[in-house]
């Protein structure tokens, strides 16, 4: 009997644990459905073991009649052991097969299979999408032509026929201000200078010339800036902060230089100092597709 009694606590515990389990997921619109499942389940889980009990005490024919054999066999527990089956000290405990029955291994709750996770499936649909999409870029790519390759070439073809060939500068944000200072160094026209900057930081003379420029004759680029002048000085002096044509400006009438800068397809640039001197002139190579970084400009040195 203590053993039963025992047995008898332990499903009123997994039964609870269960029903508080279902409430918990019940909606608005099951909510009552639900509690009605969950009152079936306990009335007929009391009187299981009040037929177990009577049974035990010799009485189990009355009881018997009062709950179907089905209905016990659907209301059958399942307890420590995992086997399927329960044992009681001298009855016989009816078993029940989940294949047999189509009740689920707790607590006698009919078997309800899992619905799928909806927004699982659709995570694992739009990754599955992605990669797809990704593949055929990447087959895509492989049939687009080499724009770096073909870059390269044209510059080297159009070089050659201006005498000219490339001293390759560092792709690093100062690629304008270190082939400039390679320019003027080659013309033999001084940089300037900034205290403490050492010979292999010449681009930072260089930047310090055009923004010193720039701030001397303000209402020459205001105009163009889409940023306040403070900050835009700032960017040019201290920071990587790429070069461009307003810089290119500022360096040809601080210098006294016109600045030629060629492009792919034989596109020559000239920017003219104003200053009139002849003979003196930079030379600029500039990629758009050739670089790590993107824009990227070269200096080109004339061939002895």
């Amino acid at each position: 009997m203590d053993e039963l009694q025992a047995r008898h606590r332990k499903e009123q515990r997994d039964l609870q644990s269960r029903i508080t389990q279902k409430k918990k997921q019940a909606s608005k619109k099951t909510r009552k459905g639900v509690n009605d499942e969950c009152d079936k389940l306990e009335a007929g889980l009391k009187q299981r073991h009040e037929a177990e009990i009577a049974a035990f005490n010799g009485d189990a024919t009355a009881q018997n009649e009062e709950v179907p054999g089905e209905q016990l066999e659907d209301l059958t527990l399942e307890v420590d052991g995992g086997d399927g089956a329960a044992e009681t000290n001298g009855t016989a405990h009816v078993q029940s097969s989940s294949a047999a029955s189509g009740v689920s291994d707790e607590v006698g709750i009919p078997f309800q299979p899992k619905k799928p996770n909806r927004a699982k499936a659709r995570l694992a649909k739009r990754a599955a999408e992605q990669e797809e999409q990704t593949r055929q870029a990447s087959e895509e790519a492989k049939k687009l032509p080499d724009m770096k390759q073909q870059e390269r070439g044209r510059m080297l073809e159009y070089m050659k026929e201006r005498g000219l060939h490339e001293k390759e500068i560092r792709a690093d944000g100062h690629c304008l201000y270190s082939a400039v200072a390679d320019q003027l160094e080659q013309l033999q026209v001084p940089l300037g200078s900034v205290p403490g900057t050492e010979p292999a930081l010449c681009y930072k003379a260089v930047r310090s010339a055009a923004a010193d420029y720039i701030d001397q004759h303000q209402d020459d680029f205001v105009p163009f800036l889409e940023e306040p002048l403070p900050e835009y000085l700032h960017k040019i002096r201290e920071t990587g902060e790429w070069g461009g044509q307003l810089e290119l400006m500022a360096l040809a009438k601080t210098y006294g230089t016109d600045i030629n800068v060629l492009q792919d397809f034989g596109r020559v640039e000239k920017i003219e100092s104003g200053s009139g001197r002849d003979g003196k002139e930079m030379w600029l190579g500039y990629y758009k597709h050739g670089f790590g970084l993107g824009e990227h400009y070269n200096s080109l040195r004339k061939t002895p």
